[in-house]
């Protein structure tokens, strides 16, 4: 079988294939994946079939047929998997960000009908073709970052037409473009606004009306933010019980704000992954990695306390020495973090949250891959796998948090495509 196309001369290549497929990475071996010095990726149409150091590279597969990519010397890696966004809404909340510059708290701006009641209210006005284009333009915005697979989460909604308008959008624009969309159910986002103070009767309205509507196929995840102000510990157990039995995988906002218990339920239950997280525990961290065998990941999303202006990050290096598997996220979204820069994210959590420069690597591709259940097709380089793939203008994989801010892709490849060039 002759390559359709050859990465060769990389400098380094990053493979984030660590000791074990079965589980992410975990404890010391979040930094200890494989990386080859002068190295090439070979891949036939849209997967990987080979990879190994140059003087490997099986020369007669290559055909006048072949586009060659020559890294130079450059870092190659997977594409990066964006485990935790909220890509589909109506409007934004630049209004809103002068407020709070101006020192009005998000309980002010809330008491007045802005956040997320803003957000709900253009999400529900907006027609589903002006959805879609926002969410294709940010797509744009994500694959230019190097994302190649994504996570999209509904939760603007919050009644049961507009929630499943996003997720119907949310899938359409996967289709239309080519990073990889994964959608979740946050219809639990927060109570609808005819629902005010009834957090019991949403939760049974979304069961009852909304549930039965979606195919785990397709929409495979159910999330719900637990949390003050939003759905006690109880409540998500009985919500997140109910979905389970109708045969989705479970994930879960927790211990964002307080510490209340959460997580540690969501993982009893088997949920996929425990999301903020920034008021757990390193003990209770290494709870849930012992009682799941580490198969629950950590999604962290350091650009949010620093958009908020918060000063409590999650503990990352007491997770990862706790031996539970860490991944890094933006959350994008048009409240508390309006940037797709997951570079910058990975940067932070080496800065705010105590991960070297390769466990957050780890954390924003195969460990995120595990976090949205795509561990098989991305997020590290083996053959069979998808060819998605990157090639950074960086020469050491420890440059990449360093370059604060910068995006330091040179190509993006996905599926065997190459569809960004800076060259």
């Amino acid at each position: 079988m002759s390559y359709t196309l050859l990465l060769r001369h990389c400098g380094q290549l990053l493979t984030l294939a660590g000791p074990t497929a079965a589980r992410p990475l975990a404890g010391p071996a979040q930094a200890s994946w494989a990386v080859i010095p002068d190295g090439y990726v070979a891949c036939s149409g849209a997967r990987i079939v080979a990879l190994g150091p140059m003087a490997e590279l099986d020369e007669t597969q290559v055909t006048p047929a072949t586009r060659v990519v020559d890294a130079a010397g450059r870092v190659v890696l997977p594409g990066l998997v964006e485990c935790h966004t909220h890509l589909v809404f109506g409007g934004n909340r630049a209004a809103e960000f002068q407020r709070k510059l101006q020192g009005e708290t998000y309980l002010d701006i809330l008491a007045s009908g802005g956040g997320i009641l803003s957000t709900v209210r253009a999400t529900r006005a907006a027609p589903e073709a002006e959805l879609l284009d926002n969410a294709l333009h940010h797509l744009t915005g994500f694959r230019r970052y190097g994302v190649t697979t994504l996570e999209a989460k509904s939760g603007y909604g919050l009644e049961a037409e507009t929630e499943l308008r996003l997720l119907r959008v949310a899938r359409e624009a996967g289709r239309r473009q080519p990073v990889r969309v994964v959608p979740t159910f946050l219809g639990a986002h927060v109570p609808g606004p005819e629902y005010r103070g009834r957090p019991a009767e949403y939760l049974q309205m979304l069961v009852q009306d909304v549930l039965p509507q979606l195919n785990p196929v397709e929409v495979p995840f159910v999330d719900i933010f637990c949390e003050e102000g939003a759905f006690s510990v109880a409540e998500s157990r009985d919500f997140l019980t109910r979905a389970q039995q109708l045969g989705f995988g479970l994930k879960i906002h927790a211990e964002q704000l307080h510490e209340l218990g959460g997580c540690e339920m969501a993982a009893a239950l088997g949920a996929v992954s425990l999301d903020h997280a920034d008021y757990l525990t390193p003990e209770a961290a290494a709870r849930i990695a012992d009682q799941t065998q580490g198969h629950t990941v950590a999604v962290l999303l350091p650009l949010v306390p620093l958009f908020l202006r918060q000063e409590r990050y999650a503990p990352g290096r007491a997770f990862i020495d706790a031996g539970l598997p860490v991944a890094v996220s933006t959350d994008f979204n048009p409240g508390s973090c309006p940037s797709k820069n997951l570079w910058l994210a990975l940067s932070m959590a080496c800065l705010k949250m105590g991960l070297t420069p390769r466990e957050a690597l780890a954390a924003v591709t195969i460990n995120a891959a595990w976090a949205i259940g795509q561990q098989r097709e991305c997020g590290s380089l083996a053959p069979g796998k998808r060819a998605d793939l990157l090639v950074l203008d960086v020469a050491t994989a420890e440059e990449i948090p360093y370059w604060l801010g910068e995006n330091p892709v040179r190509h993006v490849i996905i599926g065997g495509e190459l569809l960004e060039d800076k060259a």
